[in-house]
């Protein structure tokens, strides 16, 4: 079984990163930076849904790369939570290192949060993300406020979840992921909406292994 789950893990990871390839050289135009951004967010995520620690190793060079990227679409939501996520995963290394499974090196183990707890911070998160959007109208020059808005506050959301180790958190990124699909691909940036695209599959793939960690 776990011969089998290894193949699988690597066959996905395989798949993502050929999609990020492809992707870019379809599309010319997409800077490289791109590219390089796509394929370390590709394996960071990938390693998350395996629950292995290394996701965070991928993960400060994807915010990095991502970041500027953002910076240039005047996405200022973006490039705000992105200097969260730089924060906070260097707290999730320490949270992720203490809730180790014994005799399984880089792996943790999964918790659950109660369906009430998660429908009151899903109510939540939508409230202060339409509040954000209207802030970033009003009072900045971004160009899709709403959409940056509502793939920005829910994120913040899931990344804690996810640093706390909470299943749940595959749910609020499996939104994020769809919306951010949309947002890059009406600023023609095909490889960050690949990226996004099989961050979806992703979140259902991620979703199944953490629900049946053994």
């Amino acid at each position: 079984m776990k011969g089998r789950k290894g193949i699988a893990d690597i066959s996905f990871l395989a798949i993502g990163l050929l999609i990020q390839v492809v992707t870019y050289f379809l599309m010319p135009h997409d800077s490289w930076l791109s590219l390089v951004s796509g394929c370390l967010g590709v394996c960071s995520v990938c390693m998350a849904a395996q629950r292995k620690i290394v996701t965070y190793l991928f993960g400060f060079g994807q915010v990095l790369t991502y970041t500027y990227l953002c910076w240039e679409q005047r996405f200022y939501g973006e490039v705000m939570i992105n200097a969260y996520y730089f924060c906070t995963m260097i707290y999730g290394v320490y949270v992720w290192k203490s809730r180790m499974s014994e005799g399984t090196e880089g792996v943790v183990v999964p918790r659950s949060l109660s369906l009430r707890t998660l429908c009151l911070i899903i109510s939540v998160t939508f409230a202060c993300a339409w509040l954000t959007g209207w802030g970033l109208a009003c009072l900045t020059d971004d160009t899709q406020p709403y959409l940056d808005a509502f793939t920005t506050v829910p994120a913040l959301v899931a990344q804690v979840l996810m640093i706390l180790v909470y299943r749940e958190h595959w749910f609020v990124w499996l939104a994020v992921d769809i919306l951010s699909v949309l947002l890059w691909l009406r600023a023609e940036d095909y490889c960050m909406a690949a990226q996004y695209f099989f961050w979806c599959a992703n979140c259902l793939y991620g979703l199944r292994r953490w629900k049946n960690p053994n």
